[in-house]
Protein backbone atom coordinates (compact mmCIF):
# COMPACT_ATOMS: atom_id res chain seq x y z
CA UNK A 1 0.00 0.00 0.00
CA UNK A 2 2.94 2.28 0.70
CA UNK A 3 4.19 1.77 -2.87
CA UNK A 4 0.82 2.87 -4.25
CA UNK A 5 0.81 6.14 -2.31
CA UNK A 6 4.42 6.75 -3.30
CA UNK A 7 3.54 6.27 -6.98
CA UNK A 8 0.54 8.62 -6.68
CA UNK A 9 2.71 11.30 -5.06
CA UNK A 10 5.29 11.00 -7.84
CA UNK A 11 2.56 11.24 -10.49
CA UNK A 12 0.99 14.30 -8.84
CA UNK A 13 4.37 16.04 -8.62
CA UNK A 14 5.32 15.39 -12.25
CA UNK A 15 4.97 18.63 -14.22
CA UNK A 16 6.41 17.59 -17.60
CA UNK A 17 3.06 17.35 -19.36
CA UNK A 18 1.68 20.58 -17.96
CA UNK A 19 3.75 22.78 -20.28
CA UNK A 20 2.55 20.91 -23.35
CA UNK A 21 -1.07 21.30 -22.23
CA UNK A 22 -0.57 25.02 -21.66
CA UNK A 23 0.92 25.48 -25.13
CA UNK A 24 -1.97 23.53 -26.63
CA UNK A 25 -4.52 25.72 -24.85
CA UNK A 26 -2.74 28.88 -25.97
CA UNK A 27 -2.68 27.66 -29.59
CA UNK A 28 -6.39 26.76 -29.44
CA UNK A 29 -7.23 30.18 -27.99
CA UNK A 30 -5.23 31.93 -30.71
CA UNK A 31 -6.93 29.87 -33.44
CA UNK A 32 -10.37 30.67 -32.02
CA UNK A 33 -9.48 34.35 -31.82
CA UNK A 34 -8.23 34.48 -35.39
CA UNK A 35 -11.30 32.63 -36.62
CA UNK A 36 -13.63 34.91 -34.71
CA UNK A 37 -11.84 38.04 -35.88
CA UNK A 38 -11.93 36.86 -39.49
CA UNK A 39 -15.65 36.14 -39.23
CA UNK A 40 -16.27 39.50 -37.59
CA UNK A 41 -14.32 41.45 -40.20
CA UNK A 42 -15.55 39.61 -43.28
CA UNK A 43 -19.08 38.76 -42.22
CA UNK A 44 -20.58 35.34 -41.78
CA UNK A 45 -22.11 35.30 -45.30
CA UNK A 46 -18.81 35.24 -47.22
CA UNK A 47 -18.82 32.11 -49.38
CA UNK A 48 -16.01 33.07 -51.76
CA UNK A 49 -13.37 31.39 -49.66
CA UNK A 50 -9.85 32.33 -48.75
CA UNK A 51 -9.11 34.22 -51.96
CA UNK A 52 -12.19 36.38 -51.44
CA UNK A 53 -11.21 37.01 -47.84
CA UNK A 54 -7.80 38.32 -48.85
CA UNK A 55 -9.36 40.43 -51.61
CA UNK A 56 -11.75 42.00 -49.11
CA UNK A 57 -8.88 42.73 -46.70
CA UNK A 58 -6.88 44.33 -49.54
CA UNK A 59 -9.87 46.43 -50.55
CA UNK A 60 -10.37 47.69 -46.99
CA UNK A 61 -6.67 48.46 -46.60
CA UNK A 62 -6.50 50.31 -49.93
CA UNK A 63 -9.50 52.41 -48.98
CA UNK A 64 -7.94 53.47 -45.67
Amino acid sequence: MNAFFSAVQRFAGDEDGITAIEYGLIAALMAAGIGGLTTLLLGATDTVGLRGAFQQIATVLNAA
